[in-house]
């Protein structure tokens, strides 16, 4: 499969200007479905769940003869023509869940900053987290817009059924989370998941790829936020590391930084209020961003100035980050 051949530098950068300053019509809503409301809305939950059960089990079945295919040829010219099939199940498997998820909610999603996104192209999406409807939020508003996004997770979460397994075969990458306790006793475990973090995205640059990072590393509390005593009002402090290692292994494939930020005015919805067509008020806000070319060649590890840059850039995101939450909530509860 060809992909199109790289913009130049001025195309890129022209491209953020206009995602900039013009950040586009939010996306085109679909009507809600009449789904069960107030005490059925129950209802509503189990046939979601179900479906996405379904659903998941269906397209797996599709993904896994596939995914056996590159495990038993593991060259790259057979990943170049494989991945983007596998992609392509994912990409399908995504729409069917996103889709359900979106269209029983009551109120519709306010999505905007999408302009400028290319399918066949590469990004760094970094996003706030507050709850695993974030990962849904995310799907439905970049789906098809560009490529198939893949997230960096636990370990532990490879032994999850069927699941697990997809995103094995899907290539996202399972780290292990050290404490700083043990980080301090043993700094190499630290080197160890940046290493498998470079190891996948290098499997990323055979193929058009969204990198997706929580820089929270966790999801946000108020509990999280005072026990580190964040300076933000809506966020706790990013952590560097992962997005520092992303840039590194393939910044220079990137085509641009998504900065996304998701805001609940109604409060942050669990999965089962999702699923029971109770998420409430869900605004993405979404802005491209240069990535800086010494980004891609400096030692997140062993470069002590460039760590102290590094943050600063992405204390700043942050910083204009929860500045816009505290705007989208405020407007919103008006």
């Amino acid at each position: 499969m060809n992909f199109p051949d790289q913009p130049s530098d001025a195309a890129r950068a022209a491209a953020m200007q206009r995602s900039t300053d013009a950040p586009g019509k939010p996306l085109p809503q679909r009507r809600a479905l009449p789904v069960p409301r107030g005490r059925f809305a129950w209802m509503t939950g189990a046939f979601s769940v179900a479906l996405l059960a379904v659903s998941t089990v269906f397209w797996c079945l599709l993904l896994f003869p596939v995914a056996l295919l590159k495990l038993l040829l593991p060259f790259a010219a057979v990943r170049r023509r494989v991945d983007p099939v596998l992609n392509a199940i994912a990409t399908a498997w995504v729409s069917s869940n996103a889709g359900w998820f979106a269209r029983i909610q009551r109120a519709p999603w306010d999505i905007q900053g999408h302009a400028g996104l290319r399918y066949a192209d590469w990004y760094l999406v970094n996003c706030n987290h507050q709850s695993w409807v974030d990962i849904f939020v995310l799907q439905h508003s970049l789906n098809r817009r560009i490529p198939l996004l893949k997230f960096f997770l636990k370990r532990q979460l490879i032994y999850v059924p069927v699941i697990g397994l997809a995103w094995w075969a899907l290539d996202f990458p399972f780290m292990k989370r050290h404490g700083k306790a043990e980080l301090r006793r043993n700094p190499a475990l630290g080197r160890e998941d940046q290493e498998a973090a470079r190891r996948a995205c290098e499997k990323f640059s055979l193929v058009p790829t969204s990198v997706m990072v929580f820089a929270e590393g966790t999801r946000f509390t108020d509990a999280k936020r005072a026990a580190q005593a964040s300076p933000y009002r809506h966020l706790l402090k990013p952590k560097a590391g992962g997005l520092a290692v992303a840039l590194n292994a393939m910044g220079s494939r990137f085509r641009s930084m998504i900065d996304a930020t998701i805001a609940y005015p109604e409060g942050i919805p669990s999965f089962w209020d999702l699923a029971c067509g109770r998420a409430g008020q869900v605004v993405v806000r979404m802005r491209q961003l240069p990535v800086p070319p010494a980004f891609c060649d400096a030692d997140y590890t062993r470069d002590k100035a460039f760590r102290t840059e590094f943050h600063h850039w992405l204390g700043q995101q942050w910083q204009a980050k929860d500045d816009e939450i505290e705007r989208l909530t405020a407007r919103r509860a008006n």
